[in-house]
C-alpha cells in the first residue's frame, strides 16, 4: 500500500470521529448522546459546559435542556448536582449579553435549536420540517468538510429517508455501485495477495424480503450535502454556519443558549422550547487509536477484478483498512496508528465515539432522530405531554448501549485475526513482513486462518441491528446477522410488498425503484413497487387491519375522540386497500398478524408497533394505549 500513498507534508491528514451515539462509562454514571462529528476539532475550539459527573447535553423536551447522564441522570442547567440555577429574572440579565464585551442584546426565538451541521442535525431539521416544526440549525464551521467519514447508510436509515419523501433512488446514484462495493476483501496489500473474503453487509436480492431499501455506500460529506440542498429553499429551517454553541439556561418551558459568532467573537442568546445537540460529544478516549487518511488515486489498476467496498490491508505496515467510495479516484484509510512511529494529535470529539467497526455510528444517531421528531412536534403542536420525550431517553439508550457493543465485539475480532497472523509485537517492519508470509503459506495455519476470516462474517452482516430492534426490549441480541421479523409493540413494522388500491395514496408517493439489482427480471420488478412501510403517515397513527367492515365502526369512533387533541389516525384494510404481491408476505402477516381472523396492529407514525389488535379490541382500549404513549 506505501507504494501507492505516501504520508508527507502535502498529503491531508484528518482524524476524526465516527457520528453515532456515544456511551461513556464515568464512575456511577454512563452518558448517552447522540451525536455528529463533522470532522476534526481544533484545539480551542468552544465546548458545552460540564456539570459534576456529566459529560455532554443531549436533548430537550418543553422543560428545558436536560441531562441524560449525570450521577443522578439530573438536570444540569437546573440541579444542585451540577451547574448553576438560573431563574427567569436573573436569565434575563445573564443571558442579554450585558455582561459580555462582544455581544447583541436582542434575543432570536425559535421553537427549535439544533446545534450542530452534520448528517443527525440535518436530517432533524429536514423531519421536523416535514412535520411542520420550524427550526434553527448552528454549525460552528463556516462550510462543510469535504474528507469523507461515515460510508454506508443502512437499510433502516434509507427506509426512513423514503418514509420522510427523500428520493433515494437519488441518493443511490450518489454513492457506490452495488457492483463495486459487494465484497469485503483481506489482502497483504492492494496488489498483494488474498487471504479472504467476504461479502460486504446483505446486498443479495434476497434481503428485498426483508426490506425495501438495502444497505448503500455513499460518502457521508456527499450525503450532508443531499440533504442541505434539499433545505436550501425550506422557509421551516434556518441555517447559520460559523456559529457555535457556548452555554444554556433554562427557565420554565424556554431555552435560553447563548452561541458566538466564531469569525467576529460576537455572542448572543437564542431563545427556544427544544434544543437537541448534534455537534459532537466528550466521552472517554477509547483504547484503540485510529488514524484516517483521505486520499484520492485512481485504483481499478491495481485492485483489478478484485473489487469490493472494504480492503483489509493486513501488511505490518499499514494495517488498517481502505473504504473504496469511488476505486477511481475518492478513498479512505483507517489505519491502526501507532504513536510513536507516526506521531499525530487528536483533539476534541476526534477521538471519542463508537469503533469505525461495523458502520453503526451514523445510522444510530439517524435512527436517533427518527424516534424523537415526531414526539418534539407532538409536544410543540399540543398533541403530547412532557413525558413523550422522556420516553425518547427510555426507548433509544439501550439500542445504543447494544449497538456500541457489537462495535467493540466487531473490533476485538478483527484485532484478534491480525495477532493470529503473528505480526503482532513485531516491531522490524521486514520482520513482521516476513512473518506474515510465513503464516499465510503455512499449511498448518490454513484453518486458523480461514477461522478467522470466517469469524468476521457478524461484523459486516448486522442486519438484525438494522432493522430489527424493538423498542422495550432490553436484551442484546445473540447474533446480530439473524433478523427475524417481529409483530410485537416496539419492533419495527415488518416489510412486506404490497400494492396500492388507492389513487390517491399513489399520486403522493413514489414507488420503490429496484433496477439497481442487476440480475431481478422486470417482473419481479415491477411487483415491488411499493412496502406496507409506506402506509405509515409521519404525523399520523395508522391501523392495519384485515378487514374495513370489522373496524369501520371502531376506527370511526376511535378518530373522533383523538381529533379532539389533536391527533391523526388512518385505516388500512389488507385485500381492500392493498394486496400483498408474494405469498411470502402474505403468509407471514397471516401468521403473525392473523389478518382474516380479525386481528391488526396499531402503528406508531415512526413505522414501529404501538400495540397489537385482535377482534375483542375496545375503542378504549385503542384510546388508552394511544394517549398513554403520548403521554396525555
Amino acid at each position: 500500500l506505501n507504494n501507492h500513498i505516501t504520508r508527507d507534508s502535502q498529503q491531508p491528514i484528518f482524524v476524526l470521529g465516527l457520528p453515532g451515539t456515544y456511551l461513556d462509562v464515568n464512575k456511577a454514571s454512563i452518558a448517552f448522546l447522540t451525536v455528529d462529528t463533522n470532522g476534526w476539532i481544533p484545539d480551542g475550539a468552544v465546548q458545552p459546559p460540564q456539570a459534576a459527573h456529566t459529560n455532554d447535553i443531549v436533548a430537550n423536551g418543553v422543560n428545558g435542556t436536560r441531562t441524560l447522564n449525570g450521577s443522578n441522570g439530573t438536570h444540569v442547567l437546573n440541579s444542585s448536582d451540577g451547574a448553576r440555577v438560573v431563574d427567569g429574572k436573573n436569565a434575563a440579565n445573564t443571558l442579554t449579553g450585558k455582561n459580555y464585551q462582544k455581544s447583541r442584546v436582542e434575543l432570536d426565538d425559535v421553537p427549535v435549536l439544533i446545534v450542530g451541521g452534520g448528517p443527525t442535525g440535518l436530517l432533524l431539521a429536514y423531519l421536523l420540517s416535514k412535520l411542520n416544526v420550524k427550526s434553527l440549525l448552528i454549525e460552528k464551521y463556516p462550510q462543510r468538510l469535504s474528507a469523507p467519514k461515515a460510508h454506508a447508510l443502512n437499510p433502516r436509515t434509507l427506509e426512513i429517508c423514503r418514509q420522510f419523501g427523500l428520493d433515494t433512488k437519488k441518493i443511490r446514484r450518489l454513492g457506490t455501485p452495488r457492483g463495486d462495493a459487494y465484497w469485503v476483501n483481506f489482502v497483504t496489500s492492494l496488489s498483494g495477495e488474498q487471504i479472504g473474503v467476504l461479502p460486504y453487509e446483505r446486498m443479495d436480492a434476497a434481503v428485498l424480503d426483508d426490506t425495501p431499501e438495502m444497505i448503500h455506500n455513499i460518502p457521508q460529506p456527499d450525503f450532508e450535502q443531499f440533504v442541505a440542498d434539499e433545505l436550501a429553499l425550506d422557509p421551516n429551517v434556518e441555517i447559520r454556519k460559523g456559529v457555535a454553541f457556548v452555554s444554556g439556561a433554562q427557565n420554565k418551558n424556554e431555552v435560553f443558549t447563548k452561541v458566538e459568532e466564531r469569525a467576529t467573537g460576537i455572542q448572543y442568546v437564542i431563545r427556544s422550547q427544544h434544543v437537541i445537540a448534534c455537534d459532537g460529544g466528550r466521552s472517554a478516549v477509547r483504547n484503540e487509536t485510529m488514524m484516517t487518511i483521505h486520499f484520492s488515486a485512481d485504483l481499478r489498476p491495481v485492485v483489478g477484478e478484485r473489487v469490493g467496498m472494504l480492503h483489509w490491508i493486513l501488511d505490518p505496515a499499514t494495517s488498517g483498512f481502505l473504504i473504496g467510495y469511488d476505486l477511481a479516484g475518492n478513498q479512505v484509510i483507517i489505519s491502526n496508528f501507532d504513536p510513536v512511529k507516526h506521531p499525530v494529535e487528536s483533539a476534541g470529539d476526534a477521538a471519542h465515539s463508537f469503533p469505525p467497526t461495523g458502520g453503526l455510528g451514523l445510522n444510530t444517531g439517524i435512527a436517533d432522530v427518527h424516534n424523537i421528531a415526531y414526539k418534539i412536534a407532538a409536544v410543540h403542536q399540543g398533541w403530547g405531554g412532557e413525558s413523550l420525550l422522556e420516553n425518547y431517553e427510555t426507548e433509544r439508550r439501550h439500542l445504543a448501549h447494544v449497538n456500541s457493543i457489537q462495535s467493540v465485539k466487531n473490533g476485538k475480532k478483527i484485532f484478534s485475526f491480525l495477532k493470529a497472523l503473528g505480526t503482532a509485537g513485531i516491531d522490524d517492519l521486514d520482520e513482521a513482513r516476513q512473518k506474515l508470509t510465513e503464516t499465510i503459506h503455512d499449511p498448518s495455519k490454513k484453518e486458523l486462518i480461514e477461522n478467522h476470516v470466517e469469524a468476521q462474517r457478524e461484523h459486516f452482516d448486522n442486519l438484525e441491528l438494522h432493522i430489527g430492534y424493538v423498542y422495550g426490549d432490553e436484551s442484546v441480541p445473540p447474533d446480530a446477522s439473524a433478523y427475524t421479523p417481529k409483530f410485537i409493540p416496539g419492533a419495527r413494522l415488518p416489510h412486506a410488498w404490497i400494492r396500492i388500491n388507492n389513487s390517491n395514496f399513489l399520486a403522493q408517493h413514489e414507488p420503490v425503484d429496484i433496477s439497481y439489482v442487476k440480475e431481478l427480471s422486470p417482473e419481479f420488478v415491477a411487483a415491488r413497487r411499493y412496502s406496507v412501510l409506506d402506509l405509515c403517515a409521519v404525523d399520523s397513527f395508522t391501523m392495519l387491519v384485515g378487514s374495513q367492515r370489522a373496524w369501520l365502526d371502531k376506527f370511526k369512533a376511535l378518530r373522533r375522540a383523538l381529533s379532539q387533541r389533536g391527533v391523526k389516525l388512518n385505516m388500512f384494510a389488507a385485500d381492500e386497500d392493498f394486496d400483498f404481491t408474494t405469498e411470502l408476505h402474505r403468509e407471514l402477516f397471516a401468521s403473525g398478524v392473523e389478518l382474516q381472523n380479525g386481528g391488526g396492529l396499531l402503528l406508531r407514525p415512526d413505522q414501529h408497533i404501538l400495540t397489537r389488535l385482535s377482534s375483542g379490541t375496545t375503542v378504549g382500549q385503542m384510546e388508552s394505549d394511544l394517549l398513554g404513549h403520548l403521554g396525555l
